[in-house]
């Protein structure tokens, strides 16, 4: 299947789908946003990643930023915070620049790596994105931590890849019906910085006897 491009999604949104499904049609159907200290960081972090005056040639390596990349199959666009071109006899071509060069995707996030694969989605995500553009393979990526200040090494392996496909399809499914997930309330929400457009509190669930009781209380 092959998206119209006038039909694409953000690709930075896979990372919100993956951590939250309410959160990303929240961000990207109802277009609604809150900052908060993390996603200030956040900010932060990606102002240099995203400074195209920035790009970079060391000998055999070409740094570049804020690289636009898109994908037909995924109907995703979006930017990639940096992509390593690294001199190599199994790389492409690349215009203007002599010899080959494989690429190898770079993400930049604030805090530390999560018990999720939020992160590792979207890096999956922009590099299907860049081997449809450049017809090149890329088996690997990495994730950059600003609390750790490390490189987390991912593997482009099937079974990220397949669902970041399942995940661009279902966004694609709920943007189509303007559909908003209703609130499943998970350890991660009082972090959201949606929290108080989502209101999860007000979904937990309260047994009979208990509102029972409390309204006698009230009443008393």
């Amino acid at each position: 299947m092959s998206y119209r491009e006038e039909d694409y999604l953000q690709l930075s949104g896979i990372q919100h789908f993956a951590f939250c499904s309410r959160q990303w049609a929240l961000i990207h159907l109802e277009h609604l946003w809150l900052e908060n200290y993390q996603t200030a960081q956040g900010q932060l972090l990606h102002q240099r990643c995203h400074d195209a005056n920035q790009d970079e040639s060391r000998g055999d390596l070409l740094i570049l930023r804020d690289l636009r990349v898109s994908s037909p199959t995924l109907g995703l666009s979006g930017a990639c915070d940096v992509v390593e071109f690294h001199r190599n006899s199994q790389g492409i071509s690349l215009q203007g620049r002599k010899g080959l060069w494989l690429p190898y995707p770079v993400e930049y996030k604030r805090g530390k790596p999560k018990p999720h694969q939020a992160d590792e989605l979207q890096l999956c995500a922009q590099a299907i994105c860049l081997e449809e553009m450049l017809c090149c393979s890329i088996e690997e990526g990495s994730l950059f931590y600003g609390e750790t200040r490390r490189r987390q090494p991912v593997a482009f392996d099937a079974s990220l890849r397949q669902t970041v496909q399942e995940m661009a399809t279902q966004m694609h499914q709920y943007a189509q019906r303007g559909y908003t997930p209703k609130v499943k309330p998970k350890k991660g929400c009082s972090a959201c910085s949606l929290k108080d457009l989502c209101l999860p509190v007000l979904c937990k669930k309260r047994s009979a006897a208990k509102w029972t009781a409390e309204k006698l209380e009230e009443e008393a």
